[in-house]
């Protein structure tokens, strides 16, 4: 009897540890990503602005698959979508720009937005929902040398 009654509070522990730590290490992934697309971006021997961004998009893909969550950074640096099997589930940009810190250098900035609420990468667990983001973002800049 006391079981029965401790169960569902166990479980939606369990399923909730398991969920956010899972959330939490996708977060990472994207964080990651960002830091190596900027990075990729400001350290690319190609002259054209376009070509360092096609740099940040290469090295963005690289670190979110590679990390099996199966996402990729698809379309042009400027207005670019985050996919999941051909399914849009955020938005990823690269842009470069005058440095705020220093204006006479050029800063690439990689900006990344996933949709979590409305694809989570585990089933949802009933209430577990709940304490999870709607949206998961992270930006990066480097400068370029």
């Amino acid at each position: 009897m006391e079981f029965a009654l401790v169960a569902p509070l166990l479980m939606v522990l369990v399923f909730g540890v398991i969920s956010y730590g899972y959330m939490l290490s996708f977060r990472q992934a994207l964080s990651q990503g960002a830091a190596e697309g900027a990075r990729a971006a400001a350290v690319s021997s190609y002259p054209s602005a376009t070509d360092k961004e096609q740099a940040a998009l290469d090295a963005i893909n690289d670190a979110l698959e590679v990390d099996a969550y199966g996402i990729s950074c698809t379309g042009t640096a400027s207005g670019s979508a985050l996919k999941k099997d051909a399914e849009t589930v955020g938005t990823c940009s690269v842009a470069t720009a005058a440095c705020a810190s220093d204006p006479t250098k050029d800063c690439v900035t990689v900006s990344l937005d996933y949709l979590y609420k409305d694809n989570p990468l585990l089933p949802n667990f009933p209430g577990v929902g709940l304490l999870l983001p709607t949206h998961l973002t992270y930006d990066a800049t480097a400068r370029v040398s």
